[in-house]
């Protein structure tokens, strides 16, 4: 087996591994921001600070009785939830994550594979998704499900044209389809990158709008409705079924983020060069984390944050000393710069009424002081 072939492999066993932990750890997120905006601790009985719930949450997906109502469509009700995960999953295999690195010897790409038509790709799979929401709806043969369906896949038609023609002005910009190409035209720091550079403020605040409604996040989450549809299109479903429609969901989050990093935020390079310190902005930030960790943790509160955040802060010590290693700091410090922009985005609030507690982005959270750390 040639080396091209075992590095592959390994780069596809990396990205998944990461992906499905960050996709259950969105969710705890998610849970931990809206419980503390109702003053509620939120998960935290499994492992410290709920820490484990997500791997007891797969768990008890796994082990549920998987139930098949008997007036289902079987062939369509099965196919549903395999074709949106695998939709949302795919989407992933052209994204680059950092520049390109050197593995034994062997020069290659931070990303499984490089198309030259990757904005394309993207566009035409995520498309797809929508099917499986659609049939999920129809072959259950339940209205519920029906109207869920119908309300869910027709709002995420109707936005993927405004995202659409959000997407065509940094292209033009770029002149170019490769998401990799993307980033490069865009290096040299923050001037540099199509949202202000290239004039495209307006594009990217209609990018993320319409990814908002793709994702069926605050405030566009009207299509599942518990109020009105018990849970919308997967109300039939429960088990690893269900889970593959909330693991689409939560995928196609991390895919819009990634495309606007990307198309309007540089990707992986630095808001300033490396000259001038952006390389020690990483270390200093995991510095201070660990520090506050450390200091809360020996004048404790909380009797169970005794032996945790000594724990965390260690971690977090040790993570900032690895930014300062020169073996690593090829695709580290990249890295960082494109994990930081894409989770400022997945975790940015959306305002909602004066009645209600601020809704939050692709995932929630107060990701939007991050995000705007970037420009001032």
């Amino acid at each position: 087996m040639s080396a091209f072939l075992v590095i592959s492999l390994i780069k596809a066993v990396i990205i998944f591994a990461v992906l499905m932990t960050t996709l259950a750890y969105l969710q705890w997120v998610e849970r931990k921001v809206i419980a503390h905006i109702q003053v509620r601790p939120g998960p935290y009985r499994v492992g410290p600070h709920g820490l484990l719930q997500p791997l007891a949450d797969v768990i008890k997906l796994v082990t549920k009785e998987d139930l098949m109502p008997s007036y289902v469509n079987k062939p369509l009700y099965l196919l549903a939830p395999f074709l949106a995960i695998t939709m949302a999953l795919l989407s992933i295999s052209v994204i680059p994550f950092g520049p390109t690195i050197e593995v034994a010897g062997q020069r290659t790409w931070m990303q499984l594979t490089d198309l030259n038509i990757g904005v394309l790709f993207v566009l035409g799979v995520s498309s797809m998704g929508v099917y499986g929401i659609a049939l999920a709806g129809w072959a259950s043969n339940n209205k519920y499900a029906l109207l869920g369906g119908l309300r869910s896949s027709a709002q995420m038609i109707s936005y993927e044209l405004p995202l659409s023609v959000a997407l065509a002005a940094p292209l033009l910009v770029s002149n170019t389809l490769s998401l990799r190409e993307l980033v490069v035209r865009q290096a040299g720091g923050i001037l540099h990158w199509n949202v202000l550079g290239g004039g495209q403020i307006v594009s990217f605040l209609i990018f993320l709008t319409a990814a908002f409604a793709e994702t069926n996040r605050v405030p566009f989450d009207l299509p599942e409705a518990e109020n009105e549809l018990v849970a919308g299109y997967h109300t039939e479903y429960s088990s690893m079924k269900f889970a593959s429609f909330f693991m689409a969901e939560y995928a196609n989050m991390i895919t819009v983020s990634c495309m606007a990093t990307l198309l309007f935020l540089g990707g992986w390079t630095a808001p300033w060069p490396a000259r001038y310190g952006s390389n020690w902005v990483p270390t200093l930030i995991f510095v201070l984390a660990g520090l506050i960790a450390l200091f809360h943790g020996i004048n404790e509160p909380r009797k169970r944050d005794r032996l945790s955040l000594p724990v965390v802060g260690v971690v977090f010590l040790g993570t900032a000393a690895l930014f300062q290693a020169p073996m690593l700091q090829e695709w580290i410090i990249p890295l960082f710069w494109f994990a930081a922009k894409v989770g400022a985005i997945v975790e940015t609030p959306v305002p909602r009424g004066n009645a209600q507690p601020a809704g939050h982005g692709p995932c929630g959270g107060p990701g939007f002081v991050i995000w705007m750390s970037f420009f001032f």
